[in-house]
Parts: structure tokens; C-alpha cells; sequence
């Protein structure tokens, strides 16, 4: 969901305030990957884009994870356009793991275009296969059984660490506009459920040790939008508690939607009130910046993740 209600000057300023220092340039963990979202919205971020697909290019990166949104809030959202966004994903050269966002699907009935079919479209371009996007490719597992037609929920092992993808969507989650749509929700979070307590197991089972969570939606941990027709993230915030206490090891959530920057512990221990130690998010950075995320897993450290935000070229570079 593009929030776009300061200007981008102001925008920009925001972001500061969440951004700690980056890490030393020394940040190199054992293993490290990529973080990106809510890019490019148009088409001179479509530039932007080429040029940090170049820098990450140059990095010794095991993967890239886009978390989607991948056009403005007002589309386009047009096959060509989709179609173009393939291309250039796979001028990465590392793999390059991408889920929907709710701009190339949720919102596009904004431009007169069917939610349902733009999914459809999406998963045909950028989750058909068992692979990932980019020049190399690593081997991902897709959904199956029951909820089989939702091939955007991911996973795959890397650096002893579970990585787990979620369609879980901005503007509310798809809940409170039409009929139609809210049995769009109950159905695609019965599966969103289903795959985080299979997840879970997996980790358990395979005695792993960290989870990485990844979806576009911010669930809106602080409870700051009041919503008429019924929350659309409460069953997921819910979810995410109760894996991160049941599992007690590291587990790092991934969003975007908000295009600000941010590394927090939002979720509370409903029997202390206190933050969840074990549960991190991080916020990618979105349009207009254009920017990446180094994170890494680091066995030595006592948090496994590391994260730190990749400064931004400067014009010409």
C-alpha cells in the first residue's frame, strides 16, 4: 500500500530518524544475503533499480529476497510491465527470491484491473518452476497439498537458518472491501497459517538454528490504524507470537509497506509484557529511496542475525 500523504522531502527525512548506524564496512557475516521491497513505482526508479541490481552484483551475496511490491499504488499494472520487472530480476546475479506485494495485485482494482487475475499473472511470471529468479538459482519449496495454488509461500534452508515467504498483503490484508474479497482472505490465510506451523516443525524437527519470515504487509504491530471492516493482520501478528515463543530461538521478520527503515523487537510476551528477545523485524527501505539491506547469519553471534542498511549511491554513481 503506497503511503504517500507527506511529500518525498519529508519522506526521506522519516527515514533518518528510524536508521541506527550502519555496521562497520568490515560487515562481512559467514553467510550473507540482500533485502529489498517496494521498488521500482515508476520509471525512473526502474533506473535506480538497474544500478543496485549492479552494485549487489558486486557483492558476494548468497541471495537476494524482494518482498514485493513492485509497481506504484496506482499501477500500472499491466503484463508488460510485469513482464519488464522479470527481466530485470534476473539480471541478478545471485538468486533472487521475490512474493507479491499488494500493488501488483490487491490494489490494482484501483486501475480497473481484476485482484485475482493480477495474482494469477504474478505467480505465472515469478513463482511457476521450483527455482528462484537470477542468473544463479537456488532450489525453493512451494506450497503443496490443499494449498497448492498458493506457490508464492516459499522455503528453503541456508546457513542453518529457515527461510519462509508469506503472501500476506498491505491494505489490510485484502479484508474490508468486498465480499469476494474478504473470502480471498479467509482462504489465503488458512494457507499463510498452515505453512508457518509446517515451518515451524521443519525447524524443530531439522534442530535448525534461526527462522527468517518474510512478507510485504507491515501487521501493524503498534495497533495504530483503526480499521471498519475488522482487522486484517490480527490472526498473522497472533501467529508470528506464538512461533517465536514456541520455537525460542532467533526468528527475523522481514516487511515492507511503510518504506521507512526499521530494526525493532515489536512483539510483547503476552505473560510479561515484556518485548519477545528472540523475535527481530526489520523494515526494508521503499520508493522513492531505492536502497538495499545487508543481513547476515553469523553462528558466533549471540542474535545469529545482523543487519545493516547499504549506503545509498550518490547521483552519477
Amino acid at each position: 500500500m503506497i503511503r504517500r500523504l507527506l511529500p518525498a522531502l519529508l519522506l526521506l527525512a522519516g527515514c533518518s530518524a528510524h536508521v541506527p548506524p550502519p555496521l562497520p564496512s568490515a560487515f562481512h557475516p559467514p553467510l550473507s544475503f540482500a533485502l529489498i521491497g517496494d521498488t521500482p513505482y515508476n520509471e525512473a526508479e526502474t533506473y535506480a533499480l538497474d544500478a543496485m541490481i549492479d552494485r549487489m552484483n558486486d557483492e558476494e551475496l548468497a541471495f537476494v529476497i524482494h518482498v514485493g511490491d513492485i509497481t506504484g499504488g496506482q499501477g500500472p499494472c499491466s503484463d508488460e510491465w510485469l513482464e519488464a520487472r522479470r527481466r530485470q530480476f534476473n539480471r541478478s546475479r545471485h538468486p533472487l527470491v521475490i512474493i507479491p506485494g499488494d500493488n501488483e495485485w490487491v490494489d490494482c482494482h484501483r486501475s480497473g484491473r481484476d485482484p485475482m487475475e493480477r495474482l494469477t499473472k504474478f505467480r505465472e511470471l515469478f513463482e511457476s518452476g521450483d527455482s528462484s529468479l537470477g542468473e544463479r538459482k537456488i532450489r525453493l519449496e512451494r506450497q503443496s497439498g490443499p494449498y497448492a495454488e498458493y506457490r508464492e509461500h516459499v522455503r528453503w534452508v541456508a546457513g542453518n537458518v529457515l527461510f519462509v515467504g508469506l503472501n500476506v498483503q498491505g491494505s489490510n490484508n485484502n479484508l474490508g472491501r468486498t465480499p469476494a474479497m474478504d473470502a480471498e482472505y479467509k482462504a489465503r490465510m488458512a494457507a499463510v497459517l498452515a505453512w508457518m506451523r509446517e515451518s515451524l516443525s521443519l525447524a524443530r524437527e531439522r534442530n535448525l538454528a534461526g527462522i527468517v519470515i518474510f512478507a510485504q504487509a507491515d501487521p501493524d504491530f503498534e495497533l495504530r490504524i483503526r480499521r471498519k471492516g475488522g482487522d486484517g493482520f490480527a490472526a498473522f501478528r497472533d501467529a508470528l507470537r506464538d512461533l517465536a515463543l514456541s520455537f525460542g530461538k532467533p526468528v527475523l521478520f522481514v516487511n515492507g509497506d511503510t518504506h521507512f527503515y526499521k530494526l525493532d523487537k515489536p512483539l510483547a510476551d503476552p505473560r510479561t509484557g515484556r518485548p519477545i528477545e528472540n523475535f527481530t523485524r526489520v523494515v526494508v527501505f521503499g520508493s522513492p529511496q531505492t536502497r538495499w539491506i545487508r543481513a547476515g547469519i553469523d553462528p558466533s553471534s549471540p542474535g545469529l542475525f545482523e543487519v545493516s542498511p547499504v549506503p545509498q549511491n550518490s547521483p552519477g554513481q
